[in-house]
């Protein structure tokens, strides 16, 4: 058995490896990767920008950095082009009053109030010679250190990953089809579970390097492993049907790729569910593997997650998916045929 998994495996891989299509879904991980950490703010950055005469006050500017977003330029012209623009952002400047200097907040007008209130208290707070230092309380937190939007931008991909599996299956399951060898099942020794087995083998892979390569460009380092490779798994069961699926009813490569695709409409309803509706309202997408994929990889991205719960949850996905296979098992050995 393990002996035609492994020559299909192999099978696969030399034409992922030579097809620019079987390329670029390697490639996609990485591409996912830079997004997220292009993309994505850091745990302590600000929204808040603040500009500043070159050469100015040299001491002030390094004050205002620890605080917010600074940008220094030559003259008042370009500082005034500069709050022209489409963003939020003010300026602070000097003002010489006989052999008095003082400072005003130069707007464009149509700033947020809090933006010019933060850049009076910062200015406030380097007058007095407030710093961090002279603070007394005491920072007491759980260890998360990636902000919000990263850890979905995370599990958004990591999801979108496993669908992509299913679309390199369904495209090999085409590409035999096309060479006219997936006929050759009917009269070999493989049987159907081994030859699914073996065309399963490198959507899995790709899952895996797929997850390995988001994790890493988005900085989770120290989560749990054994969790997530658990519900990683799981979750590709769902997407591995439907790519056979789709590979053995489709006849060419567009309307492969276009019907795989039409996963993404549960996983997008799966994610809204979570991000925007009350618990009463989630019943509703409980039939959705992604909706407890997507649970059980946002507890374990903040390290929120139980070994209980995560099982739960993995048996929930593999159940689901179970359910799929049975229902269109009959139309993955008919299109074998």
């Amino acid at each position: 058995m393990l002996k035609y998994i492994w020559l299909i495996f192999k099978r696969d891989l030399k034409v992922n490896l030579r097809d620019v299509l079987g390329l670029m879904f390697l490639l996609f991980p990485i591409i996912f990767g830079l997004i997220i950490t292009w993309i994505s703010p850091g745990i302590n950055h600000t929204s808040v920008k603040i500009a500043f005469l070159e050469n100015e006050n040299k001491q002030q500017i390094e004050y205002f950095k620890k605080f917010a977003k600074v940008e220094t330029f030559k003259n008042l012209s370009e500082i005034k082009r500069r709050l022209e623009k489409r963003d939020n952002m003010v300026a602070i400047l000097p003002e010489i009053n006989g052999d008095n200097k003082k400072y005003y907040i130069l707007t464009e007008g149509n700033e947020p109030s809090y933006i010019i209130d933060y850049a009076k208290f910062l200015k406030t707070n380097y007058e007095l010679g407030v710093d961090l230092n002279d603070s007394n309380a005491t920072i007491k937190e759980f260890g998360v250190k990636q902000a919000p939007l990263t850890r979905i931008f995370t599990n958004v991909f990591i999801l979108f990953i496993t669908i992509m599996s299913g679309m390199v299956i369904s495209l090999n399951i085409l590409e035999e089809k096309v060479d006219g060898t997936i006929q050759a099942i009917n009269v070999s020794p493989v049987t159907y579970n081994e030859f699914i087995l073996g065309k399963s083998v490198i959507g899995i892979i790709e899952t895996i390097w797929g997850a390995a390569i988001i994790l890493l460009f988005a900085g989770y380092y120290k989560i749990n492993i054994g969790m997530f490779l658990l519900i990683l798994l799981s979750s590709t069961i769902i997407s591995i049907v439907i790519g056979f699926v789709e590979g053995v009813i489709s006849t060419d490569i567009m309307s492969a790729a276009g019907n795989v695709k039409m996963l993404f409409i549960p996983m997008a309803a799966a994610i809204a569910a979570v991000e925007f509706l009350s618990k009463k309202w989630q019943i509703f997408f409980y039939w959705i593997p992604y909706y407890w994929a997507y649970k059980a990889n946002d507890a374990i991205l903040s390290n929120t997650a139980t070994w209980p719960q995560i099982i739960l949850y993995t048996f929930i996905v593999i159940f689901l998916s179970i359910i799929t296979y049975f229902i269109l098992c009959p139309r993955i050995k008919e299109g074998l045929k």
